[in-house]
């Protein structure tokens, strides 16, 4: 018998032969064929909300104008299982098939990413800077850092809970929640507060939230990283004498204007826990995030008998220091003819 016979049309084995051929060329297509293309090559994401349906992430994937076929993608969703959303950050990459594509979903294997923050000073901006990362919103991570029930649980409050947040990269998922964020950044606070490091913060005496504290008073006095141990050393010796600390970037936040370069009598005067020339001591919390320079600067703050300090009259973000009052205002009268000399008001 010939192979035409064999495999004629009238012959079941030629059916057989042809579901069969069908079969396995629908699977290949379905399942094996490239489904994914980016005209640069590089790869993309697919962000999966924690209330998507099969629907938006279908929409998503259209949407995107690089998936080949999005019916083979619906029939590999379909065959696989594919029911329960994984809300997540998925990297897409290029030629990807749908059967890698539909078990990266299935699975929730979401690439991780980098959480990178710095130079934040109110909650409101670290909230709004983090959700532009992560997928909380603004509102749920301010909520959070403002729940006094909460944040006991961790011996913080609604003052203190920023300094959680010390600036670093982190490698995080995208879609954690609030919770999970503190609970990532408490976990980052533990490790970075080591032995050393309470260690010296109980010989100033200081809590490391304390330190935190001073630390943005500290950064927000000066830009110069090699002045801040001097600049912490002031402050701390007006901590030891009970001095008010009269720090003037206190002033600007009990004002909610860190613009302010010339600070007037209703400024001093103001009714505020973190006016520090009004109140003796530390404020209630943090006026910035503290970064990891600042928080060192006061762990390492330079010893010496400097009580009073204004900024210089070359406005290059260095301050003069003085021991008594007397060569303080000599100080201070170079610095407010600077100011008048520039119409600064």
């Amino acid at each position: 018998m010939t192979i035409k016979k064999i495999f004629s049309p009238k012959k079941p084995l030629f059916w057989l032969f042809a579901i069969t051929a069908t079969i396995s060329i629908s699977i290949i297509f379905i399942f094996f064929a490239p489904n994914l293309f980016f005209e640069d090559e590089a790869d993309s994401y697919l962000y999966v909300r924690d209330d998507s349906t099969i629907e938006d992430v279908v929409a998503n994937l259209q949407s995107s104008n690089n998936v080949f076929s999005v019916f083979s993608f619906k029939q590999a969703a379909t065959i696989l299982g594919y029911k329960k959303i994984r809300p997540g950050r998925y990297q897409l990459t290029n030629g990807m098939n749908n059967f890698k594509l539909v078990r990266m979903l299935k699975n929730g294997r979401q690439k991780p990413l980098k959480l990178t923050f710095n130079n934040i000073r109110t909650k409101e901006q670290l909230a709004a800077r983090l959700s532009k990362i992560i997928m909380a919103d603004s509102l749920s991570i301010i909520r959070l850092m403002n729940d006094s029930v909460f944040l006991a649980t961790n011996n913080f409050n609604s003052n203190t809970s920023i300094a959680v947040f010390i600036p670093n990269t982190y490698e995080v998922f995208w879609d954690m929640d609030a919770h999970e964020l503190f609970e990532k950044m408490k976990k980052e606070y533990d490790i970075f507060w080591t032995d050393e490091r309470k260690a010296k913060a109980d010989a100033i005496p200081l809590s490391p939230v304390e330190v935190a504290t001073l630390a943005s008073i500290v950064e927000e006095e000066t830009n110069n990283k090699a002045e801040r141990p001097m600049v912490a050393g002031l402050y701390i010796n007006r901590l030891k004498t009970e001095m008010p600390l009269q720090a003037d970037p206190t002033l600007k936040f009990a004002a909610g204007d860190f613009t302010i370069r010339r600070l007037k009598m209703g400024h001093i005067l103001k009714i505020s826990p973190y006016n520090t020339y009004r109140n003796k001591g530390l404020p209630p919390g943090p006026i910035r995030v503290a970064s990891q320079n600042g928080i060192d600067a006061v762990l390492n703050y330079t010893k010496h008998d400097y009580i009073f300090m204004c900024a210089k009259e070359t406005f290059n973000g260095e301050h003069n220091f003085a021991v008594n009052y007397a060569e303080h205002q000599a100080n201070a009268r170079k610095y407010q003819k600077a100011l008048d000399d520039r119409k600064i008001h």
